[in-house]
């Protein structure tokens, strides 16, 4: 039997984050540049439930059975195991790779989640539907981030803009005008779930406050997607900044971002914003292409430790 080998990209929240959390609208958008990889391969001739798990960028390569009841992976592919109602997986070696920057705000983890998805329920034979594999990657970034929104393993699994708000139907955006986006990374590793734990404590403390910022951010939200879906891409830079800001009223920003996002607008971004949990991880910046690699080389000046140059394609684009 042939290895199976499944991909899923990365993704960026172009506004909206944490507020989403709480019942806000907010708009992600794939990131077709990274990816991460799971590839499944059958070993008939190890012992019956064998399986080896090898993921480097995680630091593991051994048995499953041996892994912590606490591994993500292991929790993950138990998931699995209950979807399809089994008490072990047919002896195979599991390997999950990825050029998705860990703790970045790039959805290593919903990336992840989907690859092994795909890559494990064709091994054992059955075609899961997206919204099938969507609600799994679900369950699965519960796992890793307790209290996920959703919004990361819906624009993972789908690989399409989304404007998405919790418990509401999907709504896919249908672009009308490519745009172009610089994603710079601070190089501080930065964990989703304790970002999404602090602004929770915060807004338990001070509900007015923070509920202020949710809806505030939630209307950033709704006129950026307005402008979106109008082509009316410099218009959507003003916003994109005043969520940053907004942002960092909640906490979850850093020097090292802010000096990033700060960069950014003065090379000539139309925007420019924190993107995911915060607390370091990744900004982006909303570009013309004519002044796309003055920003990309102000942000590596300012101290980016790696840059992606990401074009949004249109729909049109996308079908061609």
């Amino acid at each position: 039997m042939p290895a199976i080998s499944r991909s899923a990209p990365g993704k960026l929240i172009l506004c909206g984050e944490h507020a989403v959390v709480y019942g806000q609208p907010a708009i992600a958008l794939p990131v077709m540049q990274i990816c991460s990889k799971t590839m499944v391969s059958a070993k008939p001739l190890t012992s019956r439930g064998t399986v080896r798990i090898i993921a480097p960028k995680l630091g593991i390569d051994q048995d499953l059975s041996t892994l912590p009841a606490t591994s993500p992976i292991k929790r993950s592919l138990e998931l699995i195991m209950d979807h399809f109602h089994l008490d072990h997986l047919p002896a195979c070696e599991i390997r999950v790779s990825s050029n998705i920057p860990i703790g970045s705000g790039l959805g290593s983890s919903a990336s992840s989640s989907v690859s092994l998805v795909r890559a494990v329920a064709e091994f054992l034979g059955h075609r899961l539907s997206e919204p099938e594999i969507n609600q799994l990657a679900y369950e699965m970034e519960r796992i890793y981030h307790g209290t996920p929104s959703g919004i990361d393993n819906t624009v993972v699994t789908f690989a399409k803009p989304v404007y998405f708000v919790r418990e509401k139907p999907i709504e896919f955006l249908d672009i009308p005008k490519s745009f172009e986006l610089i994603i710079a990374d601070t190089g501080i590793h930065a964990s989703t779930a304790q970002a999404v734990a602090g602004v929770k404590e915060q807004y338990l403390k001070s509900p007015n406050k923070f509920g202020a910022l949710f809806e505030k951010i939630g209307n950033l939200s709704i006129q950026t997607r307005q402008h979106l879906l109008a082509g009316q891409i410099a218009e959507m830079g003003p916003l994109l900044t005043q969520n940053h800001h907004y942002l960092k009223q909640m906490g979850v920003s850093c020097p090292q971002l802010d000096k990033l996002v700060s960069a950014a607008l003065k090379s000539g971004a139309y925007g420019a914003k924190l993107s995911g949990g915060g607390l370091g991880g990744n900004m982006l910046a909303l570009v013309d292409h004519s002044s796309a690699q003055t920003v990309e080389e102000s942000l590596v000046n300012a101290g980016a430790t790696s840059v992606i140059h990401s074009r949004v394609h249109s729909s049109a684009e996308i079908t061609e």
